[in-house]
């Protein structure tokens, strides 16, 4: 049985503080490990262009802005 969104916040809202507390803290654990992988992918992801001389540097600050959109 799939849950909704709403189903889980329905359901969040109905437990103890001790509880919420509980899930508090799995959530921001979760979100801290996704976002180091993505720290991590995107080193290995760069690691991989300067290898193969594909990763460009500059001191422009156009080109850079440019990159980042």
């Amino acid at each position: 049985m799939h849950a909704t969104f709403n189903d889980l916040v329905t359901k969040i809202r109905n437990l103890s503080l001790t509880e919420k507390l509980q899930i508090k803290s799995i959530v921001e654990k979760s979100i801290i490990e996704e976002r180091r992988k993505e720290i991590y992918d995107s080193y290995l992801k760069t690691k991989l262009e300067l290898k193969n001389n594909k990763l460009k540097f500059t001191s422009d600050v156009k080109k850079l802005k440019k990159t980042i959109d």
